[in-house]
């Protein structure tokens, strides 16, 4: 009898493994071949998908970039989702080859191990930029073995907690800047080449640098994964559940003055809200954590829903496309994918009238469908690079799971393996149906100084960033005289615009070249005119007169660096910018940002402005509050003392000019530092009910300033 029941236990334990197994099969199905997934893969017409490279030449892409010699460097994240100690991690950057030229990768060579959480590189001087939290580190091949035998530190001190939301997205602006995401995180940043310069605060903030000036600035932010830089510098980037933000102003003029009272200064431009045409389920552990924190969310009365499917959940690597490869109008399109929906989304950019602030629309093609998507659940898009073909590469994670294990409960990551995929990669190529594979040949290392110019005016933005960096790199002076002959003749506005820069990085620019750059018929070269000119006081007429720019973006500029400038034509010149695009917030926030735009001569000033004084609006009143919050919380004497001598004018006692100045000022002045006792009993007695109370309050603080 024991033999028949061991028999039979045993038969039951195997039925049950067989069947436990068969259900987890199903419930989270494994990997298709390079070739089964890319048959998965459905694109909009006029577009093909073709293999570009895949196990075992690369592994857990996470970035891709193709240097001056068109050498394809891909960074290779194996330890996620999982913290490894510092020095210990496996992460990779590895070089891929095409041998044969057939458009594949059929070769691949570690160019640097054990970097730990690298996310993004750069090509810099012969070598890489890398960000691998907590560092940026600088690698280098100089014995020409292909392996990296230089590892400096440039930066340190970044978050490291958590990979999803470390230092990553390293990008070249036109401006001779880098820009990198921070996600916001805290850190205390130093810089190996200024070593007696004191620890940066990078919390709240992404950030920017120069290698070539040995400068590190903080910018506007946060970005996750993903960051997209325009022709014309603006930048957009990813933050999971929001797929594209716009900066709208960048944190050297936001933080002028520490009385502006704000500390966002993005926006989600998206037009469709964040709907995504997912064509894959949601996995049961995200369905279910999702149906529990609804319930959770229902049972405390919270006003939040959670979508496990069609909303973007794990938005990624949002990019501008610059490249010359796709039809026209794909020009400057933004392009980001979804981690969890398998996905791939295209947004057409557009200007808003009267505003800075632009819009992102979707394609007329993709009006209920995606640019790109998979019905295979382990496709992992995460983010693009454009070739020096001007094609489109996506690079695929491929792993069963995309997300932080310690975000699921206990019970949902039981039967989940994070690791399942690891040993897998793919990176795709996106073109036109009747293109070709391009086998490009690029030699811009052993190019001549003068030879490169030339290249300023490729029709690939590829090749106009390289040889602009390397034009940088270089500091060859000689070709000053080329790169003006290029701002001078080029009908191509891109290439002008890179040339002003090029001769800013080579310390050869002056105020006839911005003062050309502000005539420029391009509205993008006209904008970065005017932010260079503020390094020319006598430029400051041209800059007041693009207060009345047809292209609204140049205005704001005009606004911000107005900011900028001193001498008597500012203040009016500002007063104007409230006088004409006032009702636009951000154009308010813009005045407001700097000292003389927050001044009491400005409230002097659109007193004096017909168009503003004459007709009272909400949005007046309410940047009046604003303004005068400003002159309060500043408690300058002099300046509070003239702002009283403006109010109480007559001009102002009718309606509620005075009444919303007023209840600024005293929200202002309640937060002063330094405020004696008498000043906080006179605002703390502040009336504004009545016109009486009003003329009271003003007399009461007049014998305090």
């Amino acid at each position: 009898m024991k033999s028949v029941f061991v028999g039979r236990h045993v038969r039951l334990s195997v039925l049950f493994t067989l069947f436990g197994a068969t259900c987890l099969a199903q419930r989270y199905p494994g990997p298709l071949s390079p070739e089964q997934s890319l048959s998965k893969l459905k694109i909009v017409n006029g577009f093909k998908v073709q293999l570009f490279a895949a196990e075992p030449y690369v592994l857990d892409p996470v970035a891709l970039e193709f240097d001056e010699q068109g050498n394809a460097y891909v960074v290779e994240m194996p330890d996620y989702p999982y913290e490894v100690e510092p020095g210990k991690g496996k992460g990779r950057i590895r070089l891929l080859k095409d041998t044969n030229g057939d458009g594949r990768v059929d070769k691949s060579t570690i160019f640097a191990e054990n970097v730990t959480e690298a996310t993004s590189i750069l090509p810099w001087k012969g070598g890489l930029i890398v960000t691998a939290a907590p560092n940026i580190l600088y690698l280098k091949d100089t014995d020409g073995d292909g392996k990296a035998d230089v590892r400096e530190v440039l930066f340190s001190g970044f978050f490291q907690d958590n990979s999803e939301a470390q230092v990553t997205s390293l990008r070249l602006g036109i401006d001779n800047w880098i820009y990198a995401n921070n996600r916001g995180q805290s850190g205390m940043v130093t810089f190996s080449k200024t070593p007696g310069a004191p620890p940066v605060s990078v919390r709240g903030a992404d950030f920017r640098f120069r290698l070539d000036k040995n400068k590190f600035e903080l910018e506007t932010g946060p970005g996750q994964f993903g960051q997209a830089i325009d022709d014309w510098g603006h930048r957009f980037f990813t933050e999971n559940s929001i797929h594209i933000q716009q900066s709208i102003i960048p944190w050297r003029y936001t933080h002028r003055h520490p009385y502006l009272g704000l500390s966002k200064f993005v926006v989600n431009i998206s037009d469709h809200q964040e709907i995504m045409f997912q064509k894959t389920e949601a996995p049961y552990w995200r369905a279910e954590r999702t149906r529990r924190r609804n319930q959770n969310f229902k049972e405390a009365n919270v006003n939040r829903v959670e979508y496990a499917d069609g909303h973007f959940t794990g938005a990624s690597g949002g990019t501008i496309y610059t490249g010359d490869g796709f039809p026209k109008e794909y020009q400057g399109n933004f392009f980001v994918t979804d981690v969890s929906g398998n996905l791939v989304h295209r947004d057409i950019l557009s200007a808003v009238d009267k505003s800075p602030v632009m819009v992102a629309k979707r394609g007329a093609q993709e009006k209920d469908v995606e640019f790109l998507y998979s019905t295979d659940t382990w496709f992992r898009p995460i983010t693009f690079t454009t070739g020096p073909d001007g094609y489109l590469y996506l690079l695929d994670y491929y792993r069963q799971h995309i997300e932080t294990p310690v975000s699921i409960d206990d019970d949902l990551k039981a039967d989940m393996d994070f690791m399942a995929g690891s040993d897998k990669g793919r990176i795709y190529r996106i073109l036109p149906d009747n293109a070709n594979v391009k086998n490009v040949k690029v030699d811009l290392k052993n190019t001549s100084s003068a030879k490169l110019v030339a290249v300023l005016a490729h029709p690939n933005g590829w090749w106009r960033s390289q040889a602009h960096r390397l034009l940088i790199e270089r500091g060859d002076k000689s070709v000053v005289p080329a790169v003006k002959a290029l701002l001078n003749t080029s009908r191509d506005a891109r290439a002008r615009l890179h040339a002003i820069y090029v001769l800013e990085g080579l310390d050869a620019l002056d105020a006839a070249v911005v003062k050309k750059g502000l005539q420029d018929a391009e509205p993008g070269v006209r904008e970065n005119a005017v932010i260079l000119a503020e390094r020319f006081p006598e430029c400051l007429p041209q800059v007041v007169q693009k207060i009345n720019d047809p292209a609204n973006r140049v205005a704001f500029q005009a606004a911000l660096s107005l900011g900028e400038f001193n001498g008597k034509d500012v203040v009016p010149a500002l007063a104007k910018v409230i006088a004409q695009y006032g009702q636009d917030s951000w154009f308010r926030i813009a005045v407001l940002s700097s000292n003389a735009g927050s001044s009491a001569e400005l409230l002097t000033a659109l007193v004096q402005q017909p168009s503003f004084s004459q007709k009272e609006e909400a949005w007046k009143l309410g940047f009046l509050e604003d303004l005068s919050a400003i002159v309060g919380a500043r408690n300058n004497k002099e300046q509070v003392h003239a702002y009283l001598e403006t109010l109480s004018q007559p001009a102002l006692e009718k309606g509620a000019w005075q009444t919303s100045l007023l209840k600024g000022l005293k929200k202002g002045l309640g937060k002063a530092t330094g405020a004696n006792a008498a000043l906080k009993d006179a605002v703390g007695n502040i009336k504004t009910d009545s016109g009486a109370d009003v003329k009271a309050s003003v007399l009461k603080l007049k014998t305090l300033y």
